[in-house]
C-alpha cells in the first residue's frame, strides 16, 4: 500500500506542575499511558487521521512531579487498502512515522517547563503490543 504523510498537528499539549515533595533518593516511575486512534474523514476516503497520545498523571498512590498530556494527529493520504492486513500495515507504519514527533513534543514540553527533560525511548519495534504479531524483524516476527 502506498501512502504519503501530509503533516502533523498538535491537538493537545499540556503540562501541570504538581507540588509533590520527593526525597532526592526516590525514583519516580512515570508509567506513561499511550493511546492511538485512526479516523477516516467523512469527506475523503483517501485520507486517514492517525492520532498518538501520551498521558502521565499523578495519583495518590503514585505521586508524580507533573501531569503531562500530549496528543498529535498525523494526516496521511493513501491509496485504497486491499483488506484488513494492508490497513493494519498502514497503521503500524503511520505510528512509526508519528512516534518521533511525540518524543520530540514531550521533550520540548518538559524542557519549556524548566524541568529536566523527559525523553521517551527510541523504539524500533511497534509501540503498541497489538501491532507486534504483524511486525517483521529481519530475523522473523516478534511475539
Amino acid at each position: 500500500m502506498k501512502f504519503t504523510f501530509q503533516g502533523v498537528n498538535a491537538e493537545e499539549l499540556s503540562f501541570k506542575l504538581n507540588h509533590v515533595r520527593l526525597n532526592p533518593e526516590d525514583k519516580v516511575d512515570m508509567k506513561p499511558q499511550f493511546a492511538r486512534q485512526v479516523r477516516k474523514p467523512n469527506n475523503d476516503d483517501g485520507v486517514r487521521l492517525v492520532s498518538l497520545a501520551i498521558k502521565i498523571e499523578s495519583t495518590e498512590e503514585e505521586p508524580k512531579p507533573f501531569d503531562l498530556h500530549c496528543n498529535l494527529t498525523g494526516v496521511f493520504k493513501l491509496e485504497e487498502a486491499n483488506g484488513e492486513a494492508e490497513e493494519k500495515s498502514f497503521v503500524i507504519e503511520a505510528t512509526k512515522i508519528l512516534y518521533p514527533y511525540l518524543r520530540s513534543a514531550v521533550a520540548t514540553l518538559t524542557t519549556s517547563a524548566f524541568i529536566m527533560p523527559v525523553h521517551l525511548p527510541a523504539v524500533t519495534a511497534p509501540v503498541f503490543p497489538e501491532d507486534r504479531p504483524y511486525f517483521v524483524f529481519p530475523g522473523g516476527t516478534v511475539n
